[in-house]
């Protein structure tokens, strides 16, 4: 007697929903970072109308004409105080308004922070100065790549405060974007999510003097940003 041969259909994948959900998800996740960091990639490199007049300006270091732009918009009568927040090493207001090119007698009006070691820092280093001067409406000045992540952490300490962000483009951005300034920025705008899901304190650790690189070439007085 012959055998009988029984020709069976190969196994089928069986797509659960919850397959499905683990498949999918992480695809939507890298589309969503993906299609976000197009976006921020444009706003890194956003010139900023130049604003309307304030109760103060903020400049956040850690970049090159961060402080020259903002000493320029204090002497051209934008706001009629100025925080210098995350100010290093032995760097005084005179050398910082030599390099500027702006008149010494401007030194009563401005303050050096010291304080802030990280963009959380000078959030909460600018939050004490603004209280302490009952500022309503406040100039930011720093990187455009590091605006959006510095508005969320200003706007955080500063409720009810009028922010006029003002935006610098540091010279590294000004031209060709090589892999390792991609990366870097890459890693802000990480950042800059995390900041706005609230684990600034996670973002924070990572923002320390010293801890990663920046975009940009920074000068001897600037340690924060």
């Amino acid at each position: 007697m012959r055998a009988l041969r029984l020709s069976l259909p190969p196994p089928r994948l069986l797509l659960t929903p919850r397959l499905l959900a683990a498949t999918l998800v992480p695809v939507l996740l890298a589309l969503a970072w993906a299609a976000g960091f197009a976006w921020f990639l444009r706003v890194a490199v956003e010139t900023t109308e130049p604003p309307p007049p304030a109760d103060g300006i903020v400049v956040l270091t850690g970049g090159a004409e961060r402080v020259e732009t903002a000493l320029h918009l204090l002497a051209g009568g934008r706001a009629r105080l100025l925080l210098v927040s995350g100010v290093g090493g032995a760097a005084e207001f005179d050398e910082l308004a030599r390099r500027a090119g702006v008149p010494a007698s401007l030194a009563d009006r401005v303050t050096l922070g010291r304080g802030a070691a990280s963009t959380r820092g000078n959030a909460e280093e600018t939050a004490d100065w603004v209280q302490d001067r009952k500022i309503r409406s406040l100039i930011v000045v720093t990187a455009g790549y590091h605006m959006p992540r510095a508005l969320a952490e200003l706007g955080r300490t500063l409720p009810g405060v009028t922010l006029y962000p003002v935006s610098v483009l540091p010279p590294a951005l000004r031209g060709e974007r090589d892999a390792a300034t991609l990366r870097l920025l890459a890693g802000e705008y990480t950042k800059w999510l995390a900041a706005e899901v609230g684990l600034t304190a996670i973002v924070s650790r990572g923002d320390e003097r010293g801890h990663a690189p920046n975009p940009e070439h920074s000068n001897a007085e600037h340690r924060g940003g």
